[in-house]
């Protein structure tokens, strides 16, 4: 494996902060969707949050720990709220929410994957972000199918900030 670039090391501790949000966005939803009986919710969150733990897994496994976000803490904590807040207000809340999270998510990945196609990097490193973008877009295009009615202007005001908050996260954690 070739070794990882400053670069891949700054983008692979914003992967590692975000995976580890969107394990702990799903732990939110299925905090609420307990309360609330709500069991397709309820299967919802652990079948995606099944799969943001499986990308967590390897990109820990990827970055030296001396490397992963200083962070973690408060990356849970705005994760689990980006997943419990909107599940309070029920399903369509939560998969436009994730559908904003995902279509982020995409594009950071995109981003990652330009750079290696372009510049290289380690031999394993391209697929598995190639099959973690592929499984975010099915996170989001499931979530945007579920949704039965278009977002309102509170949800989307609310998707715009969750877009915000994660561009913003990815910006810090790159850095800390």
């Amino acid at each position: 494996m070739n070794s990882l670039s400053p670069f891949l090391v700054r983008e692979l501790r914003s992967d590692h902060a975000g995976e580890t949000g969107a394990v702990s966005i799903y732990k939110g939803i299925s905090a609420v969707a307990k309360l609330r009986r709500d069991d397709e919710l309820l299967a919802f969150a652990s079948d995606h949050g099944k799969t943001e733990a499986e990308h967590l897994a390897l990109i820990e496994s990827l970055l030296p720990k001396a490397e992963l976000s200083a962070l973690l803490g408060p990356w849970r904590l705005a994760g689990w709220l980006t997943g419990a807040l909107p599940a309070l207000f029920g399903r369509g809340a939560v998969y436009a929410t994730i559908a904003s999270v995902e279509t982020f998510v995409d594009s950071h990945y995109q981003q990652q994957i330009d750079h290696l196609k372009k510049f290289g990097g380690p031999d394993n490193l391209l697929p598995l972000l190639t099959q973690c973008q592929a499984d975010e877009q099915h996170h989001r295009d499931e979530a945007a199918g579920l949704l039965l009615d278009p977002p309102g202007l509170i949800l989307r005001a609310w998707c715009w900030l969750v877009g915000f908050g994660s561009e913003a996260a990815v910006i810090l954690a790159r850095r800390v």
